[in-house]
């Protein structure tokens, strides 16, 4: 049984990451398992800034959004020397184990190590959805309740003046927020970088959508398909409706975290100590039809999650 294990943040910061370090923290100290903390991701493991961690260490941060450990970039963690520098720290410090909770290039980092001897065990931390094997990633619900939020005061104003309101969300290569939150949020019009998108036939729908009584639209767009501002620019010129454009940016990824993305980051954060304490490594626990599930780290990182296309197809039907 291993007794000492580390936890760290990487990757951009996503709701609900805090909640997963506390859980991490108090279910090893209840334990017997010592826990450190690293500070800023891989980089903070490459220049050794690490601390130990009390269960006082995570009070009040169940509510909070972004990660109190920090996250950063790290260029070095790329190459094989800054690598096995990484390793070597962990192991001066008597660490047998280690929690990695992020994306698809955090858990990527994970596998990295483990070829270096790191016992490693991963938890899905993005609010992109994107990390194939589990149904939702910590951070996720959060996004989308921020983006419906949005949708729905951007209504408000689209309606009072009888305009085309372009709202651009995050998501450079995945398009689950912009499909998940353009359903909830009755979006005319979603535009997601998996699915084809044919902008002749979007003002085209917009034009007939407006002839046919419909006094305001809302198009969301992820970020991947394009400048939001761009497709604004022509929807006006094509369909001469008035038409504004926001981007959501960064508040995306802040704020308290749902109840949902609380829950589920505490659960996969028990199981992953578990499994690490217990010797199991190399894998990565995510939810799946509301059971925790793990998923080899390999495979996680080599599949991509695809779009749900009847969720697309739904939307597209409810939006007429």
């Amino acid at each position: 049984m291993l007794k000492r294990i580390a936890v760290m943040t990487s990757g951009g910061d996503s709701p609900g990451m805090n909640a997963a370090i506390r859980a991490v923290v108090r279910v090893a100290i209840h334990e017997g398992v010592e826990v450190w903390g690293i500070y800023n991701g891989y980089a903070g493991m490459y220049e050794d800034k690490m601390v130990k961690l009390e269960s006082r260490s995570v009070g009040d941060i169940l509510q909070r959004g972004g990660t109190f450990l920090g996250t950063a970039r790290c260029e070095v963690f790329r190459t094989l020397e800054g690598r096995q520098k990484a390793a070597e720290n962990l192991r001066r410090r008597g660490i047998e184990g280690l929690i990695v909770i992020g994306g698809d290039g955090s858990l990527t980092g994970a596998q990295l190590l483990s070829e270096l001897g790191i016992a490693v065990v991963g938890l899905p931390g993005t609010i992109d959805n994107d990390i194939w094997g589990t149904d939702y990633t910590i951070g996720f619900d959060t996004a989308i309740n921020t983006v419906v939020d949005a949708l729905n005061k951007l209504r408000d104003t689209a309606s009072s003046h009888g305009r085309v309101m372009v709202l651009e969300v995050m998501g450079r290569n995945s398009g689950w927020i912009a499909m998940t939150a353009g359903l909830a949020g009755g979006a005319e019009q979603i535009l997601i970088p998996e699915m084809s998108v044919n902008l002749d036939e979007v003002c085209q729908k917009l034009r007939t959508s407006h002839d046919n009584g419909k006094k305001y639209s809302v198009v969301v767009v992820a970020e991947g398909v394009g400048s939001a501002l761009a497709i604004g620019e022509k929807i006006a010129a094509d369909t001469g409706l008035d038409t504004r454009v926001s981007v959501l940016g960064h508040i995306q990824r802040g704020g308290s975290p749902s109840v949902f993305d609380r829950i589920l980051a505490s659960t996969l954060a028990e199981h992953a100590v578990l499994a690490l304490i217990s010797g199991i490594s190399n894998v990565l626990f995510g939810s799946r039809n509301g059971a925790v599930v793990p998923i080899d780290l390999a495979d996680a990182i080599g599949h991509k999650r695809t779009i749900d296309t009847s969720t697309f197809r739904l939307a597209g039907v409810l939006s007429q």
